[in-house]
């Protein structure tokens, strides 16, 4: 057998550091830097709910604070299709009723007692005739309404995301397990919903079903971020696509690079963020999270594992159910200590960011607290079972 030439070599000895990274990122349980990208998340959420939000003349990036539900369905993509690809390199298979299990133990309770509540409270108390609007949040359906029973608007985003836990693991399992299967069906269905944002449905002259109180029509820009997200996690899976993305965002410094080129973008993109603009948008937040994922060591680590931003991250998933609640008791109190709403800005201000973040901490430290145990037992009872 003839020695190898000083190039093969040359590539072998490259090819080492990126499959050892490689094998490293296989292997991480947590990813340290997720709960602060989640601080980050619901504080640009929260800002576009309070009194600050949408200034006149002010700088463009200061009116999307939306963008923050994006993030989130990015991030969420991301991470339920990494733990499906790797429970299936670990067992050989996706569990996929354990995988309900765990998400409904994770989801279901907060959000079936907020919506049982505030259900109760606006048509019992309230007297409005919202009755027949239930159906659509207990089924997970409340994107597709026309009008929500107020403070409940938020869960349209939750129907987004159970909609694609629902669908995708089964979708998983169907498919061959190659890489290059995925990678396929999850750039085909992004385009889609690319197309169909930029009016592809309305072009075809495609049926939408309506009931008289919600419109049921083909997924667009909320859809197509939560695929980018999942796509993330199938290309860094393999070597290939890690080793693609490690190049790109694999520098210390890149967290920082992108995430000033995302606020960039925010502030010069067109005012509507549909179609292109969205495409755009999805792309450099996938690029945001691969940076702080793809290695530990990057140079924002220091800011978003600092531990009050960790925790916020943390209990991101209440503050935003509760979020809404906390801003309804905040003006009610501000407008009993300074009547006139010019002075109570401040005031509502503060006390919207305490009471939302008081509301999730408590929820999560008993209510949430509860079922997260049975989670976790669940998820060592598999252990066990596959020893």
């Amino acid at each position: 057998m003839s020695a190898p030439t000083p190039y093969a070599a040359l590539a072998d000895d490259l090819r080492a550091p990126v499959q050892a990274a490689h094998q490293d990122y296989l292997s991480r349980r947590y990813f340290s830097s997720l709960n602060g990208l989640r601080c980050l998340c619901i504080a640009a959420v929260m800002w576009h709910h309070s009194p600050f939000a949408n200034p006149e003349g002010g700088p463009r990036i200061l009116s999307r604070g939306f963008v923050g539900v994006d993030f989130f369905f990015v991030l969420s993509g991301f991470l339920i299709t990494t733990l499906l690809l790797r429970e299936e390199n670990r067992t050989g298979r996706i569990a996929v009723g354990a995988f309900y299990g765990r998400r409904a133990l994770r989801i279901l309770p907060v959000y079936l007692l907020l919506v049982t509540l505030l259900a109760i409270y606006w048509i019992a108390f309230k007297g409005q005739s919202d009755i027949a609007k239930l159906p659509y949040y207990y089924l997970f359906l409340a994107n597709f309404l026309k009008e929500h029973i107020p403070l409940l608007s938020v869960t349209w985003s939750l129907s987004v995301e159970e909609q694609f836990y629902f669908l995708w693991p089964a979708l998983l399992v169907l498919l061959p397990a190659a890489a290059r299967f995925r990678t396929g069906l999850l750039i085909t269905l992004i385009v889609i919903c690319l197309l169909i944002s930029l009016g592809l449905a309305d072009w075809l002259g495609l049926p939408r079903i309506e009931t008289e109180q919600a419109i049921f029509k083909l997924p667009g820009a909320s859809y197509m971020a939560v695929l980018w997200g999942a796509l993330t996690a199938v290309l860094l899976h393999q070597r290939t696509g890690y080793s693609w993305l490690m190049a790109v965002t694999g520098w210390r410094g890149a967290p920082l690079v992108f995430f000033l080129t995302l606020a960039l973008y925010l502030q010069l993109s067109p005012p509507m963020l549909v179609g292109w603009a969205a495409l755009g948008m999805d792309v450099l937040m996938a690029l945001c999270l691969i940076s702080i994922v793809i290695r530990e060591d990057h140079v924002l680590r220091p800011v978003l594992t600092f531990a009050p931003v960790a925790r916020v991250g943390e209990v991101s998933y209440g503050i935003y159910l509760y979020h809404l609640i906390g801003l309804h008791i905040a003006h009610e109190i501000g407008r009993r200590v300074l009547p006139d709403p010019s002075q109570s800005l401040w005031l509502v201000t503060l006390l919207f960011v305490v009471i939302s973040i008081a509301m999730a901490e408590v929820s999560f430290r008993t209510y949430e607290r509860f079922f997260l145990s049975l989670k976790g037992r669940m998820s060592k009872a598999a252990v066990a079972e596959r020893a």
